[in-house]
């Protein structure tokens, strides 16, 4: 690969067919621990716009699971195993995962990923208009990794959520430019 990546054809050689029983297979959530609910709830329903779809505590082992995602309230089930069921049923949801108590520790806090060791990089959210969008943000208060105009990137930010996780922001009509640099 050295400094050029991996080629179209590599690519292309290294992806194979699943087993059958993969086609309905789906990306359900990706879980990011967070330090205070209370801000990270604010943030992924007011700033972000999603909707929580379910909360679960675990008393015995202290922590409470909190299932986001862009779903309309009204189709919540009200009954708890119908709820859990269509929880579980939605595609890319985010679970926040809460261990009691680390809201008050000052000494916790979590990894990115985005500095050494690298690992886990960002969450996508797609929105109409990039700009607008950073406008909310800059005037709520949200912290900016990248600006729209900022970079060789143009026209898709990075911001971080309440525990500095980074959350990219694009609009889907522009990637197709993105995909020619």
């Amino acid at each position: 690969m050295s400094d050029k990546g991996l080629s179209d054809e590599a690519t292309i050689a290294a992806c194979k067919d699943g087993d059958p029983i993969t086609k309905d297979f789906m990306m359900q959530q990706t879980m990011l621990r967070i330090k205070d609910p209370v801000k990270s709830l604010d943030f992924y329903t007011r700033i972000l716009g999603m909707t929580l779809l379910q909360k679960f505590d675990f008393p015995s082992m202290h922590f409470s699971l909190f299932f986001l995602g862009y779903e309309d309230k009204k189709e919540i089930p009200t009954d708890v195993t119908e709820r859990t069921a269509w929880t579980f049923s939605r595609r890319a949801t985010i679970e926040l995962t809460h261990n009691w108590g680390s809201e008050t520790d000052e000494n916790q806090s979590y990894h990115n990923g985005n500095s050494d060791p690298r690992g886990f990089g960002h969450i996508g959210i797609a929105v109409p208009d990039v700009n607008a969008a950073c406008k909310l943000f800059e005037e709520q208060g949200v912290t900016f990794v990248k600006k729209p105009d900022d970079g060789k990137m143009k026209g898709l930010a990075f911001i971080q959520d309440p525990d500095g996780y980074w959350i990219e922001i694009l609009s889907p009509n522009n990637m197709s430019k993105k995909s020619e640099m």
